[in-house]
């Protein structure tokens, strides 16, 4: 993957997966084009309580630090405030600095009492 993110095949990036996020919610699966070549993409989601989620954002290395990954998550922003979302989150592994940073900068602020679990069948889900 361009981007340096961690792929997972058997999970929440399988062609299934997707294609199943994209049928539920295909106005929040955006795409940033640049001279009708993909250079960014971001996937979110509303869980119908007031909870938005910026679940996978992704831009080619080429186009980062210029404005790509601001425009994919202020325009999944206003789609989730449409659907009713009044909490927009992201969930960012500690290694991400890139991703940390331009959350930081759109005004998003680390929740640091919370602590993520997962249990997972094999580390490629």
């Amino acid at each position: 993957m361009k981007s340096g993110l961690p792929f997972k095949p058997k999970g929440r990036d399988s062609r299934r997966a997707v294609a199943r996020h994209m049928e539920a919610d295909s106005n929040l699966c955006l795409g940033a084009f640049i001279d009708d070549k993909l250079v960014g993409v971001v996937i979110g989601s509303y869980d119908y309580r007031g909870k938005g989620w910026i679940n996978r954002l992704a831009v080619n290395p080429e186009w980062q630090r210029q404005g790509v990954g601001q425009h994919l998550i202020t325009n999944t922003e206003k789609i989730l405030k449409e659907k009713g979302a009044v909490v927009v989150c992201a969930l960012i592994e500690e290694r991400n600095q890139k991703s940390i940073t331009i959350f930081e900068k759109l005004g998003y602020v680390s929740e640091k009492s919370i602590l993520y679990f997962s249990k997972r069948e094999s580390e490629d889900v």
